[in-house]
């Protein structure tokens, strides 16, 4: 990390990345070893803080989401790349000078720093069920990802807490990894015939009735308990979070947010952007889960590298077109200079004649 008293007295930098999370060190990461100037300004909030464990990350399953965060900020200083902690507080577009696009980055602790080019990667926020334990035991036994989670509660006893139509595919999903799937409806719609019939032949249970609160002892979760008083014993349960993008910072850019929508409801919002990460804003990118709300810790790591890829191919593209037009200014001044010496070699020759 870098002492952020030795920041903010404008310096200038390539690019400017927001956020610290899988895909703003991977895009840094490209970027710095294509020999790009780079800072990282993390604000230390990772959505999969309280997860034990990382999955799925090819040669890196099972390591702490700040193991790999750290390992992750040592490449990209090992390679020159600058990280400092805090939020962005304010980003500001500059009067843009022919090709050339930049911005005014301000700093958590005061000053501001100026980027060509910026990469917001702030990720999402869970937007849980206002249910008694949920946030609570969120990440430990109170889950939503079968492939982030579902290899360590196999076999349990699972629930599937329904409030929206994805409820029946969830519970289909987490029946892959246990037999012992109850579905509770609670304010999910009423079922088809057609999804009432999947699910008995899964041997899922269906329990209808709103749930009023998550029940623990001895730090372990051990079952739901209905608004009716019944308690059903559970040893995990899973739930659909609303993904809220946060991309408060990108507001005073113009740059807004979009409805992520699944099966006809609002599950979220996101940023959009096309593949490579590039917003409608020119020199903006974005990456990782403020752009894709269902993206694991190695998709937003992928998404990261290839917007930092577009990033660089595009600071190139201005720096030759700003190489080509010195290269022609300077063509020009050598083509005048020498018409004049031959012009004049010409009037001197007529005049000693």
């Amino acid at each position: 990390m870098v002492d952020t008293a030795a920041l903010g007295r404008g310096e200038r930098y390539d690019v400017v990345v927001v956020g610290g999370g899988a895909a703003g060190l991977s895009g840094a990461l490209a970027l710095v070893r294509a020999r790009r100037s780079v800072l990282v300004v993390d604000g230390g909030q990772p959505r999969n803080a309280l997860a034990a464990h990382v999955h799925n990350y090819l040669s890196r399953d099972g390591m702490t989401p700040s193991e790999l965060l750290a390992a992750g900020r040592a490449e990209v200083i090992s390679y020159g790349g600058q990280i400092i902690a805090g939020d962005v507080a304010a980003v500001e577009r500059l009067n843009s000078q022919g090709d050339h696009v930049g911005f005014r980055v301000a700093l958590p602790h005061g000053g501001s720093v100026h980027a060509r080019r910026l990469l917001v990667t702030t990720g999402l926020v869970d937007e849980l069920p206002d249910i008694l334990g949920v946030v609570e035991r969120w990440g430990r036994d109170v889950l939503h990802c079968p492939y982030c989670h579902g290899w360590e509660v196999r076999d349990q006893a699972l629930g599937i807490l329904g409030t929206g139509p994805m409820a029946v595919h969830g519970a289909l999903l987490f029946r892959q990894w246990s037999a012992n799937v109850i579905l509770f409806q609670h304010t999910s719609p009423a079922l088809s015939q057609e999804q009432a019939e999947q699910l008995a032949a899964r041997g899922i249970t269906v329990v209808e009735g709103e749930v009023s609160a998550l029940e623990v002892h001895g730090d372990r979760l051990t079952g739901v308990r209905l608004r009716s008083g019944e308690f059903v014993p559970r040893q995990a349960v899973v739930v659909s979070p609303r993904f809220a993008a946060r991309a408060e910072v990108l507001s005073t850019l113009g740059l807004g947010t979009t409805d992520l929508e699944i099966a006809g409801s609002v599950f979220g919002s996101y940023v959009p952007a096309d593949a490579n990460g590039a917003t409608t804003v020119a020199g903006v990118w974005v990456a990782g889960n403020v752009s894709d709300p269902l993206a694991q810790v190695i998709t937003a790591a992928a998404t990261g590298l290839k917007a930092g890829a577009a990033i660089n191919a595009d600071l190139i593209a201005e720096d030759t077109a700003h190489d080509v037009a010195a290269f022609r200014a300077h063509r020009r001044i050598r083509e005048s200079k020498e018409r004049s010496t031959i012009n004049g070699a010409l009037q001197r020759e007529g005049d000693s004649s």
